[in-house]
């Protein structure tokens, strides 16, 4: 009967820590929410920016784009993405997706794999998403420029 306590308890130990490492997954600690950042000025005629939406400390979503000086975004210029597609490879809305999910699959990780093409984003997204995060940390939902 001992025994079967001693086993009893420590089944019930192990699984109050998995669920408090499972809480506690990032060592961030990023509270929930949602956290914007963009750059501070515009390259091209596009500024960069990220938002992320945090939910039980992880991140969910997140969006990466750029727009132009009247609102337009980047990602939605036909024109711009069959030019950029012949002469790099890729295109707004396919690398603004492809950094997004380097994201949300590595959350607090800032080290994403650089896209041909798209070099002066990927360092951008790296900026916004250090920036994203430490917003996310204090639970400060207010647009962080980035420099």
């Amino acid at each position: 009967m001992k025994k079967k306590l001693v086993i009893a308890l420590v089944v019930v130990v192990v699984f109050f820590a998995l669920v408090v490492l499972v809480r506690y997954r990032t060592a961030d600690n990023i509270k929930d929410g949602y956290y914007t950042a963009e750059m501070g000025s515009a390259s091209f005629g596009w500024k960069e920016y990220l938002c992320i939406q945090v939910k039980q400390g992880s991140i969910i979503s997140a969006e990466f784009n750029a727009k132009n000086d009247s609102g337009f975004i980047k990602s939605w210029d036909n024109s711009y993405m069959k030019n950029m597609n012949a002469t790099d490879g890729t295109y707004p809305n396919k690398y603004t997706r492809e950094y997004v999910q380097q994201l949300v699959d590595g959350q607090t990780e800032t080290k994403v794999d650089a896209i041909t093409g798209a070099t002066e984003s990927g360092e951008h997204f790296k900026k916004l998403v250090a920036a994203v995060l430490e917003q996310a940390k204090k639970g400060d939902s207010k647009i962080k420029i980035v420099e």
